[in-house]
């Protein structure tokens, strides 16, 4: 046999050849990892739109923000300025003049729960029958073209905001108002 048909490996090749190897294994991972990434972001649904986004939120902020659309801003009722540094003054409870003709102390302010504002009908009727079989008694009030899902009892403000609590325990999203 001649020299030149030896093959000789010495450990610092086998090093290098082993390197070379892990390298490529490595390369191959990374890359189909990045692959399946994509596949996947490609079989994800398409982003929901603006419409969609709005339909999730809470009920009564989609109808807060229904201001907004149409007229735009400028339709808003202006509100007065308060001066943070004024004396406070304490607010009078106005006199209605019913009480006034028959002599009769108007008494303290009057509050009830607001349980929906809408446009629908039928999603007015819904909140009502089911604030009606959870035990609370409604009315549905016509203001401004909105139908007003109310509670129909009015009283003190610490009784309000306690029937608040119960309300909210039961699923519903109430809001304080003055009876009127």
């Amino acid at each position: 046999m001649s020299q030149r048909d030896q093959i000789s490996i010495n450990s610092q090749s086998i090093l290098w050849v082993a390197g070379v190897g892990v390298s490529l294994l490595t390369l191959t991972f990374v890359l189909g990892v990045q692959v399946g990434k994509q596949s996947a972001a490609l079989r994800r649904p398409m982003q929901k739109g603006m419409e969609d986004e709005l339909k999730d939120l809470p009920e009564p902020l989609v109808d807060q923000l229904k201001i907004f659309e149409g007229d735009g801003p400028d339709k808003l009722v202006p509100t007065q300025k308060l001066d943070a540094t004024a004396p406070r003054q304490e607010a009078k409870t106005p006199v209605k003049p019913e009480a006034m003709a028959q002599g009769q102390d108007p008494g303290p302010e009057a509050w009830t729960l607001q349980l929906l504002a809408t446009t629908d009908a039928d999603e007015a009727k819904g909140v009502a029958d089911r604030a009606k079989s959870a035990g609370f008694a409604t009315t549905t009030v016509k203001d401004k073209g909105q139908l007003k899902v109310r509670l129909t009892k009015s009283t003190d403000r610490a009784t309000v905001d306690k029937t608040a609590e119960k309300l909210k325990k039961a699923g519903f999203k109430p809001f304080i108002v003055k009876a009127e």
